[in-house]
């Protein structure tokens, strides 16, 4: 199943999807194995030859939350991203849905969670779109882990094709496909897509996060009494 650090990041609320950490430090990034190689060195880039002129991001969320200071990729860069991430969902879906409520085998993981030909195969199909688009990016996914031509990368992918496999095998549409990109280090975007019910939030550094292409937010919530939460 997907690690803890993933599953607080994109799975609370569709709020936590702007990706704007309460600390400028990478290294509170914890995954099942050791990830020590999600901190990049400022000077190494892997990236194809393009232009990257830094593109800073101070400003307030309608909540009221002060985003921090971003060095991140050209907006025109992070247009082609999420238009690739979009694609790279699109692909887990269609594998996923093949299988949805219908036979198939499955397998028990080392630490005894299941997993099936459909986190697999969804899996590789989003990683062929990746190494299509950014043959330089590296990739951590939830059942083949690091792939990289090198030890570091500007750019990393971390792809969990389906959260919540156990819900998946007994034909519950409460699962999905999570995808998310790290800048150095830094979230710049992420992906909750539910397949069958044909839901897609989407969270991009430095703009609202939406559902099926409209904004969405947390409503104001001053008292936690107040607060409702679906889990």
């Amino acid at each position: 199943m997907i690690s803890h650090y993933q599953t607080h990041l994109l799975s609370q609320t569709p709020q936590l999807l702007s990706f704007f950490p309460t600390s400028s430090s990478s290294s509170s990034l914890t995954l099942n194995t050791n990830l020590s190689n999600l901190r990049f060195p400022q000077t190494l880039s892997l990236s194809r030859s393009r232009s990257l002129t830094p593109m800073s991001i101070n400003s307030k969320l309608s909540n009221g939350i002060d985003t921090l200071q971003l060095d991140l990729p050209q907006q025109s860069e992070l247009d082609r991203i999420a238009q690739v991430a979009n694609t790279v969902a699109d692909a887990a879906g269609e594998v996923i849905r093949k299988y949805f409520r219908n036979k198939f085998e499955i397998l028990d993981k080392e630490d005894q969670s299941p997993v099936t030909i459909a986190d697999k195969e969804a899996e590789e199909s989003m990683v062929s779109i990746i190494l299509e688009n950014f043959p330089s990016h590296a990739i951590y996914g939830e059942e083949n882990g690091w792939r990289c031509t090198e030890k570091f990368s500007d750019f990393v992918w971390v792809l969990d094709p389906i959260d919540g496999t156990k819900s998946f095998i007994t034909g519950k549409p409460v699962f999905g496909t999570l995808i998310a990109l790290l800048y150095r280090g830094t979230p710049i975007l992420g992906i909750i897509n539910q397949p069958v019910l044909r839901e897609r939030w989407i969270g991009i550094s430095g703009r609202r996060t939406t559902l099926n292409g409209q904004e969405v937010s947390t409503r104001s919530c001053p008292k936690l009494s107040q607060a409702y939460l679906y889990d």
